[in-house]
C-alpha cells in the first residue's frame, strides 16, 4: 500500500502516521507499538522524517527574497535583481586648520590616512581621509578649510594580477567597510610610477569596452568583493597588474555626534618633505560628525531590493525618487516625494522631496548640495529635484479612563500603565513617517488592554502645527494640516499659544470664527484668565475648513510664548484617524497628551443606579487659548502662558522688500 501523505511537521503526528501504515499491514496485526521494541524504530524513523522535513522547509525558505532569514542568501538573490546593499556608514565631519610660518613652502598636502582624534560622548574614535588634499601657501601660511573627515581607520590593501590563475577573486579582507570611501587605482606592474583610477559602478549603462571601471558586491561575512571588466563590459585587467585599494574600515552610527578635534594627521610639502607640527593651529570644528550608520538590514534590503530593480535605477515616478533616496542616502528614516503638479499652484517640472534623518530632525544644507548632485544622475532630464525641510503634524489626546477601584485602588499606577502602552503605539509604525496615520481604535483599544479594572475611555483627538514666525519682521503665514477641521462651535475651533505683536499691548492669541462649513476667518484677540477676549484684529487671516489650511494676514510678530519663536496652532480635526499628506510627518505628541484617570461607581457596585457617575464630555469644550507643556520663552515680554503648532510656509514683506522663510 501507499505510504500515507505528511501534511505537516508535528512530531507526535508523524509518529502517529507511520503506526498506521503498520497497523495496515497484516504481519504487524497483533504488535503492541507503545510496549515493543519496534516502538523505538518508530521513534527513530518519526525523529528522521520530521528532521529531513524541517530542514527542506527551511532551505526551501532560503530560494526566495521574502522568507529567506540568513544574510548571505538574501544578499544573494538581491543580487540576482542588481541590488547591492549598503556598507556601512562612516560619520562624517568638517573641520577647519591653518599652518603659518612656512618658508620657501608652495604648496602643502594632507595625506590621506588619518588625520585627527575626534571625541564625542567620552569616547574617542579616529577620524581620516580616504584621498590626499593639496592647497597653495599664501605669505607663508596654508588654510585647510571645511574639509570633511571620516570616522574610522584608513586601510590600504593590494592585488597583482595572475592570469593562469582560472578564477583570481579580489576580496577586501576587513569587514566593516564604507565602500562610498573605495578608492581603486590600478598600475601596469608593481615598478609603474603612474596609475589609472577606476570607477565604482551600480550599472552597466553607458559602460563600454574600455570603460576603467568595476563592480562590487557583498559576500561572506559582510566584506566586499571587487569585479572588473572583461573586455565587454568594462575594461579588462592585464596580467601583472597591480591593483591598490584603498578604504575606511568604521564604527558606523557610534562616530556620530563628535564635536572636538585633535590633529594627528601626516602634512607634506611640495618637495614631500614632513612639515614641524608644530606650525600647526588648533583644529576648529566646522561641523560635528554625523550621517554615521549600519549596514543595510535583511528587512532593508527586502523593501529596497526590489523597489530599485523596478525603478531600473531611474527617478520618474515619485516612487521611484523615495525608493532611490533611500538607496543613495542610508541615513533615512522616512521620505516623502511628490511632483510638483500636485501643489497649489501647480510648479511643472520639479519634484519635492522631504526627509527625516535617521539622527535628527533635518537635513543640513551640505547633505541636500550632496544630494541633489547624486539624484541627478538617476533623474530625468528636465525634472529638478527640490529639497524641502521637514513638516511635523502633532496628534495629541485628552484621555479619560474608566477604572473600577475594586480591582485595582491605585489610579496613579493605572495612569502610569496608560502613558507607557500610548508611549509605545507613539513609536510604532504607524506614525512617525509620511504618509503615516494615527489610527483612533488601535490607541483606544490599547487603553482598555492596560489593566482588567479598566472598563472604558473617552478619548479626544486634536492636531496642531508649529509655526516658526519670522521675528520683528512683517510676514504672512501658511500653515496647512493635510485634514479636515471639526466646526462643532461657532468660534474658537482653532486656537493658538500666546505672542506678542506690533501696535498691541500685552499677550495675543488666534482663533477662528465660523462663516459656513467650509470657510471661517482668523482673529487676533488678548486674554485675561477669568474675563472676556478683546478682539484686536477682527479679519487677521482665513481659515479653510475642508482642507485644513490656515492663512494668516501680514503681522509683525515680536515674540512668543512657546521657546524658539513658535506659535503652536491646534485644531479639532473632523476624523479621529489622522493621516500625513504629502510632505506632513505624522508624529503622534505623548508631551502634550493629557490622562486623567476616573472611578467607575457602577462597576465597582458602589453606586448600581448611576446617580453619582461622572459623565465625560465625548466632544471638546471650546477654550479661547492653547495649553501647551513645551519649553517657555524667556522673554520679557511675555505672559505666562504655553502653547503649541507647525509652520508651514511663511513669506515676509515691507514696504521695500519681501522675502521667504519656511516652518516646521
Amino acid at each position: 500500500m501507499a505510504f500515507g501523505q505528511y501534511v505537516n511537521l508535528d512530531f507526535d503526528q508523524i509518529k502517529t502516521s507511520i503506526k498506521d501504515y503498520l497497523r495496515a499491514n497484516t504481519n504487524f496485526t497483533d504488535y503492541d507499538f507503545e510496549g515493543s521494541n519496534l516502538s523505538i524504530i518508530i521513534d527513530a524513523l518519526a525523529y528522521n522524517t520530521y528532521t529531513t522535513a524541517y530542514n527542506t522547509n527551511m532551505a526551501v525558505n532560503e530560494c526566495f527574497l521574502d522568507s529567506s532569514t540568513l544574510r548571505e542568501n538574501v544578499v544573494a538573490l538581491a543580487r540576482n535583481i542588481g541590488y547591492v546593499p549598503r556598507s556601512r556608514r562612516s560619520s562624517r565631519a568638517r573641520v577647519s586648520f591653518l599652518i603659518s610660518g612656512l618658508v620657501e613652502t608652495s604648496t602643502l598636502t594632507l595625506n590621506s590616512g588619518i588625520v585627527c582624534n575626534g571625541s564625542g560622548d567620552n569616547t574617542n574614535y579616529i577620524f581620516s581621509i580616504p584621498e590626499n588634499i593639496t592647497i597653495p601657501v599664501t605669505n607663508g601660511v596654508a588654510e585647510f578649510n571645511n574639509i570633511e573627515i571620516y570616522e574610522g581607520n584608513y586601510i590600504t590593501q593590494t592585488f597583482t594580477v595572475d592570469t593562469s590563475l582560472f578564477n583570481q577573486r579580489y576580496i577586501l579582507d576587513n569587514s566593516f567597510i564604507d565602500t562610498s570611501t573605495i578608492q581603486v587605482k590600478v598600475k601596469p606592474s608593481s615598478s609603474s610610477t603612474s596609475s589609472i583610477t577606476y570607477k565604482q559602478i551600480d550599472n552597466i549603462v553607458g559602460v563600454t569596452s574600455t570603460s576603467n571601471s568595476y563592480l562590487l558586491q557583498e559576500i561572506e561575512d559582510e566584506r566586499y568583493e571587487l569585479i572588473f571588466g572583461d573586455n565587454v563590459i568594462g575594461k579588462k585587467l592585464s596580467n601583472n597588474n597591480e591593483v591598490n585599494v584603498s578604504y575606511i574600515v568604521t564604527d558606523g552610527k557610534d562616530g556620530n555626534g563628535a564635536a572636538e578635534f585633535s590633529f594627528v594627521g601626516n602634512i607634506t610639502n611640495q618637495d614631500g618633505a614632513a612639515i614641524d607640527a608644530d606650525l600647526i593651529g588648533l583644529v576648529t570644528t566646522d561641523e560635528k560628525s554625523r550621517d554615521g550608520d549600519e549596514i543595510e538590514s535583511i528587512s532593508s534590503i527586502r523593501y529596497f531590493a526590489p523597489r530599485i530593480y523596478s525603478s531600473q535605477y531611474r527617478a520618474v515616478t515619485a516612487s521611484d525618487y523615495e525608493s532611490v533616496l533611500g538607496y543613495i542616502y542610508p541615513n533615512v528614516e522616512s521620505v516623502s516625494a511628490f511632483g510638483g503638479e500636485e501643489m497649489t499652484p501647480p510648479r511643472f517640472g520639479k519634484v519635492f522631496i522631504s526627509v527625516k534623518p535617521r539622527n535628527g530632525d533635518f537635513l543640513s544644507d551640505e547633505t541636500k548640495r550632496e544630494l541633489v548632485s547624486k539624484l541627478k544622475s538617476y533623474a530625468v532630464a528636465g525634472i529638478v529635484p527640490e529639497f524641502i525641510d521637514l513638516k511635523y503634524l502633532y496628534v495629541e489626546l485628552n484621555a479619560t479612563p474608566y477604572y473600577n477601584p475594586s480591582l485595582n485602588d491605585d489610579p496613579d499606577n493605572l495612569k502610569t500603565g496608560v502613558s507607557n502602552a500610548l508611549t509605545q503605539y507613539s513609536k510604532s509604525i504607524d506614525v512617525n513617517k509620511f504618509g503615516g496615520r494615527f489610527k483612533y481604535s488601535k490607541a483606544v483599544s490599547l487603553i482598555d488592554s492596560v489593566d482588567s479594572s479598566i472598563t472604558s475611555n473617552i478619548t479626544l483627538v486634536t492636531i496642531r502645527r508649529n509655526l516658526k514666525a519670522v521675528l520683528g519682521q512683517f510676514a504672512q503665514y501658511e500653515v496647512c494640516y493635510g485634514n479636515r477641521f471639526h466646526t462643532q462651535e461657532s468660534s474658537y475651533n482653532v486656537i493658538s499659544t500666546g505672542f506678542t505683536m506690533e501696535g498691541v499691548t500685552g499677550t495675543v492669541y488666534l482663533a477662528d470664527e465660523v462663516i459656513n462649513r467650509e470657510k471661517g476667518r482668523i482673529f487676533f484677540f488678548t486674554y485675561m484668565e477669568g474675563s472676556t477676549p478683546n478682539i484686536v484684529k477682527k479679519n487677521a487671516g482665513t481659515v479653510d475648513y475642508m482642507t485644513g489650511e490656515v492663512l494668516i494676514d501680514t503681522v509683525n510678530i515680536l515674540s512668543t510664548v512657546v521657546a524658539n519663536g513658535v506659535v503652536e496652532i491646534q485644531a479639532i480635526p473632523h476624523s479621529n484617524d489622522i493621516v500625513g499628506l504629502r510632505d506632513l510627518y505624522v508624529k503622534f505628541d505623548m508631551t502634550n497628551t493629557t490622562i486623567n484617570m476616573v472611578q467607575d461607581l457602577i462597576a465597582s457596585g458602589e453606586n448600581t443606579s448611576g446617580s453619582r457617575f461622572v459623565h465625560t464630555h465625548s466632544y471638546y469644550t471650546p477654550t479661547f487659548t492653547r495649553k501647551s507643556n513645551s519649553s517657555v520663552s524667556t522673554a520679557a515680554a511675555i505672559l505666562s502662558s504655553t502653547a503649541s503648532s507647525t509652520a508651514t510656509t511663511t513669506s515676509t514683506s515691507s514696504s521695500t522688500t519681501s522675502s521667504s522663510s519656511s516652518g516646521y
